[in-house]
């Protein structure tokens, strides 16, 4: 038959969305003939394809091959679209049967010799097709593992294009994704570790307690990253669908491991203060590839040496801590990426550091711009600070009075579930999630306990957005404490954890 039809999946962001393409063999000079949106990448297939189904012992039809991929006006791009586009084309010519491709998706790109090499993205892909009628897919071998962890479809891996040709026709069989072992759970290093820092501790406590973010401000030597790299281990497990959207995330990064279960430990991102804003918050020509903020999505974000970083990539996280999402615009459309992280910042006092502040040569002048790169609009999006200060003596430092990390994540765990059943009826997990507003009219509080968030807004140490997040803080403590409501003391704390100079 002269035309025939294949399905795939084209990528936008981690939403896929099935592609339909059909193969005309027309009369006229033998050419080829993409149409569709294709990108660079997907523009050149059609040299892939061709080369491929040669070397494999195929013949290629010597006429005119349109193909054209439906819908016509969105944007397509990658080389995941390669064995569809041969697969429909011997199916126009009369190679394959018409029948079996339309109930298949296929997914992969092909060498010149016929191999069927990987590609990114294939779990949200998957993902995409798990929502439609159609329920087997054919991905590269080297991506079962990876396809296997979506429930619902009927998934086979095939190493070469005959293998596929050879499938379609019922005359050989293909592989089929192992199912999943439970491998071995990282251990987080323990919060006994680190020396001393009672108040920066209850801090970490505070926001892995509540989903607040954190900075942390001392001189070298004081353990921010130390007590940074421990906030992991406070946090709760993924849930199954929280660990498949970070897993679909990873697949379009291309940074999914090749093998093995879904990681349910919540993501530690850390990227170096170099960082470009592009790979900070995601960027890239095209359509833009997701960054750190969604790498971290349900996990910490860690930016170690805050006041090093750029201040326009600082400046770009406030969208995301704000929505949870970045968005992210270029020539080729717009892409939204899940991004609800906790953001960890550890600085400096200034740029020359010294363990003591008597020792510093900074002028004032110098320590201001230093940590100037840090706006007010951001800071005023961090719950809670914490200062460090350099130790004085190991010897007065008693090892059994150092919580460990499992007495610790007892109470943060006890504190997210009364939160959890507190919000269950909206959909919120955590305090931080809360909108201001809510608590204010929905959950309010006697004028005695919120008095301190007055005396703070009439005297311009608080925002209206310090405030809210104030009160959040402030229900934190309360489950940490286990009472119903926090009390003016709570709220105190709360204030005292934002700035320092409320008290």
């Amino acid at each position: 038959m002269p035309l025939a039809r294949a399905w795939s999946v084209a990528l936008h962001g981690v939403d896929g969305r099935l592609v339909e393409i059909e193969a005309d063999i027309g009369a006229g000079l033998p050419a080829v003939h993409l149409v569709g949106l294709p990108d660079a990448a997907l523009a050149e297939s059609k040299d892939r394809v061709r080369a491929a189904v040669v070397n494999s012992g195929r013949r290629w039809p010597g006429r005119r091959i349109t193909f054209a991929l439906s819908p016509a006006t969105m944007p397509k791009g990658g080389s995941g679209f390669d064995v569809a586009l041969a697969c429909s084309v011997l199916a126009a010519e009369g190679t394959v049967r018409q029948g079996p491709l339309e109930q298949v998706v296929l997914i992969g790109e092909l060498a010149l010799d016929g191999r069927i090499r990987p590609v990114r993205g294939v779990l949200p892909c998957l993902l995409a097709v798990r929502a439609t009628g159609l329920r087997k897919v054919v991905v590269p071998v080297a991506a079962l593992a990876e396809a296997g962890l979506v429930d619902g479809l009927e998934v086979f891996g095939a190493a070469r294009l005959n293998d596929v040709l050879g499938w379609l026709d019922g005359s050989v069989s293909l592989s089929r994704p192992a199912a999943a072992t439970p491998g071995p759970v990282p251990q987080p290093p323990d919060l006994a570790d680190v020396v001393g820092q009672g108040d920066a501790r209850l801090a970490l406590e505070v926001a892995a307690a509540g989903g607040h973010h954190l900075m942390l401000i001392g001189p070298p030597g004081t353990g921010k990253t130390m007590l940074a790299q421990r906030m992991v281990g406070l946090l709760p497990e993924l849930s199954a669908e929280q660990a498949l959207q970070l897993a679909a995330i990873r697949s379009v990064a291309g940074r999914l491991p090749p093998a093995g279960p879904l990681s349910t430990t919540p993501p530690f991102v850390a990227p170096h203060h170099s960082s470009s804003m592009a790979a900070l918050v995601g960027g890239g020509s095209g359509l833009a590839h997701p960054g750190a903020v969604s790498l971290a999505h349900n996990g910490v974000l860690f930016l170690d040496e805050a006041g090093e970083f750029a201040g326009r990539a600082l400046e770009a996280l406030r969208t995301p801590l704000e929505e949870g999402e970045v968005r992210l615009a270029r020539t080729d459309g717009t892409v939204r990426y899940p991004a609800r992280f906790q953001l960890l910042m550890a600085a400096n006092p200034c740029p020359c550091a010294p363990a003591h502040d008597r020792d510093c040569v900074c002028p004032s002048g110098v320590r201001r711009r230093y940590l100037g790169r840090l706006s007010g609009p951001l800071l005023d999006r961090v719950d809670l600070r914490a200062t460090m200060y350099p130790l004085t003596a190991l010897s007065a430092v008693d090892a059994a009075d150092t919580e460990s990390t499992a007495a610790v994540r007892e109470r943060v765990l006890r504190a997210r579930a009364a939160a959890a059943a507190r919000w269950a009826a909206r959909g919120w997990r955590t305090n931080a999630e809360v909108p201001g507003p809510t608590l204010r009219a929905e959950y309010r509080l006697p004028r005695a306990v919120t008095r301190p968030l007055d005396e703070g807004l009439r005297l311009g140490l608080l925002t209206g957005r310090g405030a809210d997040r104030a009160l959040r803080v402030a229900w934190t403590l309360s489950d940490l404490a286990g009472q119903d409501r926090p009390d003016e003391t709570m709220v105190r704390a709360a204030i005292l954890f934002r700035d320092r100079r409320a008290a």
